[in-house]
C-alpha cells in the first residue's frame, strides 16, 4: 500500500506530532507499506522512507505567516486563493499514486488554512486516495486559539465533518470534544492513542527483545523473575507451585528462571527433569520459562539486567545462600522482592523485602504477592502501559485495521 503522511513539519524538527508521525511511518514500513512523508520542513531521517518537501505546507513559511495575520483578524487576504492553488497543485503531484493520505493536525488547527482548504478540495473531489484526518489538537475547543477563529469560510472547515474521510483522535476526551464540534456521533470517530517503544525506552538488548517477543512477556501480569542457576538449593519447585496458584487470580502470571544448570553437580540434570515434570503436572508449560531450554545462547549480565526492568517482582525461594546479589539488583531495579526468610537474604532485604519460609505453603506465598500487587498503583499503571500503549500493539490492533479498511 502507498501511504502519504502529511504535517507542517517532520523530523528532525522536534515536536510531539512530528515524533508520532515518524513512529507511524516506521511501523508502516516495517509492515511492508511504501511510505512518503510530506512536510514543509524536515529531511529524510530513514532511508526506508521518502521525504518530500513542500515549503508552503510549513506553518512558519513567510507567506503563510503573512496571510495568517489577516486571517486571524477575520480577513481573507488577496493572496490566500493563489496559495491554495499552489499547494493543491504540489500535493496532487505527490499523492497521485497514494492509497491513503494521513493528515496530522492540519485539518483541525488554523496554522495554515490554505493547506486545510487545499486538502478539503482534493479529498472532496477524488475517490482515491482515502483520507484519514488525524487530530491531536482542536483549535475550536482550545481557548488560546479562539480569538483567531471566525465564523464562515475557511475557519469553519476546522469544525465541519468531512464525511468521505476517516476521523481519528488520540484520546477519549478528544473524541468527545470532536464529536460535539462536528455534531456527529462519537462512533464516527476512532480513538488511536500515542504509545511508547518499550525496547527503546528501556534500552533493551537485542536478545532481550527477542525473548520478550518470543515469550510474549508484555502480556504477563505479573512477571516473576528468578535469576538463579538450576540447582536444588534454589528451591525452584516452590516458584512453580506459587505460580500455579497465582494464576488462579492473575491468569497471565509468568515466571522466568534465567540461569543454566549448575555446573558442578551431575544431579542437577535430574533436578531439572523433575522441574519440567512438575511444570507439566501443574499445567503451566506456557507460563514458566527456563531460559536454559528457550535459547542456546548464553544469557549475558546485560540481558539479566534488562529482565529486571521488565519484571514486576523478584522471587527468590532459596533454601540456602551465603549472600544474595539478586536482592541488591532488585532493590536497584525498584521492584518488590519476595524471598525466603533465611539469614543472608534477611540481612540484605531488611524491612524492605517480603519474606516466607522456604517450605511455605504455595497458597500463602501467592496470597502475599497478590496483596502487594493489587494495592500497588505503580504495578497497575505499568501493566496498563505495557499491555495497551506499546507501539507494536497499537499498530497491530488499531492502525493496521484502519489502513486496511475498504
Amino acid at each position: 500500500m502507498n501511504i502519504v503522511l502529511l504535517h507542517y513539519a517532520a523530523p528532525p524538527v522536534v515536536g510531539g506530532v512530528e515524533s508520532v508521525m515518524s513512529r507511524h511511518a516506521r511501523l508502516m514500513v516495517r509492515a511492508g507499506h511504501h511510505v512518503r512523508i510530506v512536510a514543509g520542513r524536515g529531511k529524510n531521517t530513514d532511508e526506508r522512507l521518502i521525504f518530500s518537501e513542500v515549503r508552503e505546507v510549513d506553518s512558519r513559511h513567510p507567506e503563510v505567516l503573512a496571510l495568517k495575520a489577516d486571517l486571524d483578524a477575520g480577513q481573507i487576504p488577496p493572496g490566500f486563493e493563489p496559495l491554495v492553488e499552489r499547494i493543491t497543485s504540489q500535493l496532487l503531484a505527490l499523492i497521485d499514486n497514494a492509497d491513503r493520505v494521513i493528515a496530522h493536525n492540519v485539518c483541525s488547527l488554523n496554522k495554515n488554512l490554505a493547506l486545510t482548504v487545499a486538502l478539503h478540495r482534493i479529498s472532496e473531489n477524488q475517490a482515491k486516495p482515502r483520507f484519514i484526518l488525524w487530530h491531536h489538537d482542536l483549535a475550536w475547543t482550545t481557548p488560546r486559539y479562539r480569538h483567531e477563529l471566525h465564523n464562515g469560510y475557511p475557519w469553519d472547515l476546522l469544525r465541519k465533518d468531512w464525511p468521505w474521510a476517516d476521523q481519528v483522535v488520540v484520546s477519549e476526551p478528544r473524541r468527545r470534544e470532536l464529536a460535539g464540534l462536528l455534531n456527529v456521533s462519537p462512533d464516527r470517530i476512532r480513538v488511536i492513542p500515542n504509545g511508547v517503544d518499550v525496547r527503546e525506552f528501556l534500552k533493551l538488548d537485542a536478545q532481550t527483545e527477542g525473548l520478550r517477543q518470543q515469550l510474549q512477556l508484555s502480556t504477563s501480569a505479573p512477571l516473576m523473575l528468578l535469576p538463579v542457576r538450576i540447582t536444588p538449593r534454589k528451591n525452584i519447585e516452590l516458584a512453580l507451585r506459587v505460580l500455579a496458584v497465582l494464576r488462579r487470580q492473575f491468569r497471565n502470571a509468568q515466571l522466568i528462571v534465567t540461569g543454566p544448570l549448575g555446573p558442578h553437580n551431575p544431579a542437577n540434570q535430574q533436578y531439572f527433569e523433575r522441574l519440567l515434570a512438575l511444570r507439566a503436572e501443574l499445567q503451566i508449560e506456557e507460563a514458566a520459562h527456563f531460559l536454559a531450554e528457550v535459547t542456546d545462547q548464553a544469557i549475558s549480565d546485560e540481558v539479566v539486567a534488562d529482565l529486571y526492568q521488565l519484571a514486576d517482582l523478584l522471587f527468590l525461594p532459596s533454601r540456602e545462600e551465603g549472600f544474595g546479589i539478586p536482592i541488591l539488583e532488585g532493590g536497584l531495579a525498584g521492584i518488590p522482592i519476595f524471598c525466603a526468610d533465611i539469614p543472608a537474604l534477611r540481612e540484605l532485604g531488611g524491612q524492605q523485602a517480603n519474606y516466607f519460609p522456604p517450605d511455605a505453603v504455595p497458597e500463602r506465598v501467592a496470597g502475599q504477592i497478590a496483596e502487594v500487587l493489587t494495592s500497588s498503583p505503580v504495578y497497575a499503571l505499568r501493566k496498563r502501559v505495557l499491555q495497551g500503549y506499546s507501539w507494536d500493539q497499537i499498530y497491530e490492533n488499531l492502525i493496521a485495521p484502519l489502513l486496511e479498511k475498504g
